[in-house]
């Protein structure tokens, strides 16, 4: 064999070497940042704090029945016990997923979660 570098040779490596130089001219993206929409510039309208809402609805952010037959929920980071007072509403009852509030003659339902829709009928044609 002699000396003489193989054309064929020398048009892989150069290929490959353009293939590592543009391997390392693109940044490594991190699988576990957030997408660039949760990023806002500081200074912009989102950092002003929210105005508050008028006639908001409270919501039931946490309840919590302890064996013993303690009942406490929480309601807009506020703490309450079944009997308490949340806002001039007293808490009348309490489970696993609700709390009633009653306030005079005025009963209002929370409720952990949003009820399920209906479920959707198929036609049997179909």
């Amino acid at each position: 064999m002699d000396d003489a570098v193989n054309p064929r040779r020398l048009l892989c490596m150069a290929a490959l070497a353009l293939q590592a130089a543009a391997a390392t001219a693109q940044p490594l993206a991190d699988p576990t940042r957030p997408p660039a929409r949760f990023y806002i510039p500081a200074g912009s309208p989102a950092d002003a704090p929210a105005a508050p809402v008028a006639n908001a609805l409270p919501q039931l952010q946490s309840v919590l029945i302890a064996p013993g037959g303690r009942h406490v929920a929480v309601i807009d980071g506020q703490t309450v016990r079944l009997g308490g007072l949340f806002k001039g509403a007293r808490v009348a009852q309490m489970t696993q997923t609700e709390v009633v509030l009653v306030d005079g003659t005025s009963r209002r339902v929370l409720r952990l979660y949003p009820p399920a829709p209906p479920p959707q009928r198929h036609n049997e044609r179909d």
